[in-house]
């Protein structure tokens, strides 16, 4: 790993605010993070490992480039993309409110050292947005497995600042699901999305010069609205079966002609750019939104008419739920209130005090959960060591992890399946504490959707869900390891007084 030659900026004391009890925890939460980044060496060194990428990306010389001013400027530029991933997962706001507080707040620019690069320009959204993706997805899982793997050895835990070293030994597992943000997936409303994206994109075509004969766009919107609100009233009438396969005809004949004009357009578009102010980059980001349309528009409408037309069900395995979230699928939980959910499946895995040390998000449709042990141990193992057991809910139960678990001198705390097994289970007392331990996994999970990865997850693309996972694992184990550091503080101060 190449070093570049930085000196840490003199940042000025963070305001003292005095009452509010709350800024002044979060305050705290927010120094101790900082302080957690800076002496674990977790920041220097995934952010040499993203301005390697950089490097090697840009086709410089390395000799060349390590020399250059220009590595020193990028490394800064990646300090400030990393510190304000972190700040804005802490808040759970979006990017455009955090760009408000970044610019307003003298606690978020002393955390994220904004003086130091951005000399009092604002950071925009759009910015904000880009500096998710600058760190590669597995880079970051990578360094955040190292750096767990480094504080469970207790010289290094005291020299992070955390004061105890975490334990990995016992793991709780559970699944859950990342709610696909989009609509209920109606069939004939795909009509409609795949009708305001054709028309939005002709619109953004007329706007810049090149245009053909046909009807006001905004006047073929409306058409298609008025043809989803009858359709919306149809089920109340008596024939209602009747009048929602007229609305329906009418639907289809609609997206046949906004698919022409699409057509047209995409045409007129690929063939006269230049006469456009886009780049090739810009037209062509039009073009493949034309094209992804124009592509699932048939499968959308053949799906609406097997519904509606012939009353047939559509096999979930080939059912479109969104046009533009291809990896949403139909997941049944089969809990009350929430019997079935449409996005993506995730495994979790902490250890007894919370910290997350294993996390999966699955692109396709996710796999049972008694498939999902092995591999997860697997890698618990390669990053931690030896683990002494692996407690998780009874969909994990079988008898191949049985064995498994057995082979590896695991302690099976999986709640079995057969009620018998169960009741000579339940006599056993550290499975009984490990069951109850176990309850409050579900609890985490809540709080990492909710709280950090925000529900629903707004990325439609799995690479970008993947890193939008690993940034909020990151973020929620500093979190989380900073309140321990503080409260062991307190505890400390409150003995010695």
């Amino acid at each position: 790993m190449h070093n570049v030659p930085f000196q840490y900026e003199i940042r000025p004391e963070i305001p003292t605010v005095y009452g509010a009890a709350d800024y002044r925890k979060f305050s705290a939460t927010i120094s101790k993070i900082d302080e957690l980044l800076t002496r674990s060496g977790l920041e220097r060194k995934l952010v040499l490992r993203a301005v390697e990428q950089y490097a090697a990306a840009s086709q410089i010389g390395c000799k060349k480039f390590y020399r250059s001013k220009v590595s020193l400027f990028q490394y800064k530029k990646f300090c400030y993309a990393l510190r304000c991933n972190i700040l804005r997962h802490l808040t759970g706001e979006s990017y455009r409110a955090f760009s408000i507080r970044l610019a307003d707040s003298a606690l978020f620019q002393w955390f994220t050292s904004f003086d130091a690069l951005s000399n009092h320009k604002a950071t925009s959204k759009s910015t904000l947005e880009r500096y998710e993706k600058y760190f590669d997805g597995k880079l970051v899982a990578e360094e955040i497995h190292k750096w767990l793997a480094d504080l469970t050895d207790a010289n290094k835990a005291i020299k992070a600042g955390i004061h105890q070293p975490i334990d990995c030994k016992d793991v709780f597992m559970d699944t859950s699901c990342i709610k696909a943000n989009i609509h209920f997936p109606v069939d004939w409303i795909l009509l409609r999305d795949a009708a305001r994206s054709l028309l939005s994109a002709i619109k953004t075509i007329r706007a810049h010069g090149l245009k053909q004969r046909m009807i006001e766009p905004h006047l073929l919107s409306k058409q298609m609205n008025k043809l989803c609100i009858a359709m919306t009233h149809a089920r109340r009438k008596a024939d209602g079966k009747k009048q929602r396969k007229v609305v329906f005809r009418l639907m289809k004949k609609l997206s046949n002609c906004i698919a022409k004009h699409g057509k047209r357009y995409r045409e007129l578009l690929a063939g006269e750019w230049e006469k456009t102010e886009w780049t090739r980059a810009q037209t062509q980001q039009v073009l493949n939104r034309i094209d992804s349309m124009l592509e699932q528009l048939p499968a959308a409408v053949k799906q609406a008419h097997e519904r509606i037309i012939g009353e047939r069900m559509v096999p979930s395995s080939d059912k479109i739920l969104s046009l533009y979230d291809k990896d949403a699928h139909v997941i049944v939980r089969g809990k009350a209130g929430n019997e079935v959910e449409f996005g993506q499946g995730l495994l979790l895995a902490e250890q007894k005090d919370g910290v997350i040390i294993d996390w999966e998000i699955f692109s396709g449709q996710p796999p049972a959960d008694s498939k999902l042990l092995e591999p997860a141990l697997v890698r618990m193992k390669k990053h931690y060591g030896q683990i002494n057991s692996a407690c998780a809910d009874r969909g994990f139960d079988s008898p191949n992890n049985t064995i498994f678990l057995h082979k590896h001198s695991t302690y099976n705390a999986i709640c079995p399946k057969s009620p018998k097994e169960l009741q000579k289970k339940l006599s056993d007392a550290f499975f009984l504490s490990l069951q109850t331990r176990r309850s409050q996994t579900e609890a985490r999970i809540g709080i990492f959707k909710n709280v950090f990865l925000g529900n629903p997850l707004r990325s439609r693309i799995t690479a970008y869900k993947r890193l939008a996972v690993n940034w909020c694992v990151l973020t929620h184990n500093l979190w989380l390891l900073a309140r321990r550091a503080i409260e062991y503080e307190q505890m400390a101060l409150e003995k010695a007084a």
